[in-house]
């Protein structure tokens, strides 16, 4: 069997996924980063190999999210590529003619606009938690409530509460005051996912045509509240993928698999990677004065890679092709 490899790693999760020549997902991991995205990537290789059929040849990997370049470095990359292209061409696998694709994970939220399976516009929260599941997971636990469990309470209220969700502080004391006047607990579940959406729709889809069909994916859109409050606003279907949460992987394992159109070998390094030592740090480039922060990824030593520079001087595929500060 042949696959391709697609990791994620952002900010709250890591993600891997293997598809096979006809793009079926064969197997995918979905683990939590930690603060830890070296150690993610590691771990969920092994995990993912465990999983994965005895004879399986990876023949292209890709990566993406905001560990993209250290994950890169670390799996042996042969395309890497930002979260929004990879949502955009997984929503697009799975719904060929979307127009909308919400996504909502952990600690950003996105919109991407596309017309004719072509990216026009999009847009990223990563400043407010707000909109966000790990807003959702906070208020979860102060609940009592587990995180799984909220959409089927949202789905059971009849009079959802009035959140204010323009912020988390003020989310958070409206909920309590809500409580103590005795609201039921799935009206102000429902009223929180309210509030959710209605954060989303004034703050990143502001000034933008969402049309149909309207493809709703990341972490968040497990909670069927979430659905049916953006389905009461937008008056339209929402559609949700199978593989809604490694949606940013799957994006990443199409891609790779279209680059290994052009390239005669892969770059992938094999399973066996994840039991090398990487060691990353980080310095100021003088060069100019832009200042820019330079990290690095090195193993016994020997720089693999560097990025983060606006001129590029540092960015480099393969050891001593740059000085090292």
């Amino acid at each position: 069997m042949i696959g391709y490899l697609g990791v994620d790693v952002g900010s709250v999760s890591t993600n891997l996924v293997v598809i096979d020549e006809k793009t079926n997902v064969v197997s995918y991991i979905y683990r939590r980063t930690m603060g830890e995205p070296i150690r993610a990537v590691q771990e969920g290789l092994r995990e993912l190999k465990e999983l994965l059929p005895s004879k399986i040849d990876i023949e292209g990997a890709g990566t993406t999210g905001s560990a993209r370049y250290l994950s890169g470095v670390i799996v042996g990359a042969d395309v890497i590529k930002n979260e929004i292209t990879a949502h955009a061409v997984a929503a697009s696998h799975f719904v060929p003619d979307v127009q909308t694709v919400l996504e909502i994970g952990g600690q950003d939220s996105k919109i991407i606009i596309l017309r004719e399976g072509v990216v026009v516009d999009f847009a990223m929260n990563t400043v407010c938690a707000a909109g966000t599941g790990s807003f959702l997971d906070h208020q979860a636990a102060r609940i009592g409530i587990p995180i799984e469990e909220f959409g089927a309470y949202a789905l059971r209220s009849e009079a959802p509460a009035q959140i204010a969700g323009r912020c988390t502080v003020f989310a958070e004391s409206d909920m309590i005051h809500k409580q103590q006047m005795g609201y039921h607990t799935e009206d102000i579940i429902y009223g929180l996912c309210q509030s959710l959406v209605r954060n989303y729709l004034n703050n990143i889809a502001k000034g933008k045509e969402l049309l149909s069909p309207i493809v709703f994916q990341g972490g968040v859109a497990a909670n069927l509240g979430i659905k049916k409050a953006f389905e009461e606003v937008l008056e339209t279907e929402t559609i949700i993928p199978k593989h809604y949460s490694v949606m940013g992987a799957i994006g990443a394992s199409l891609l790779a698999k279209e680059k290994m159109r052009e390239k005669a070998k892969s770059s992938f390094k094999g399973f066996s990677t994840s039991d090398i030592e990487f060691k990353t740090s980080s310095f100021y480039c003088k060069g100019c004065s832009n200042n820019c922060e330079i990290v690095k990824i090195e193993v016994e030593e020997e720089v693999l890679a560097c990025w983060g520079g606006r001129c590029g001087k540092w960015e480099v595929e393969q050891t001593g092709t740059t000085p090292v500060s």
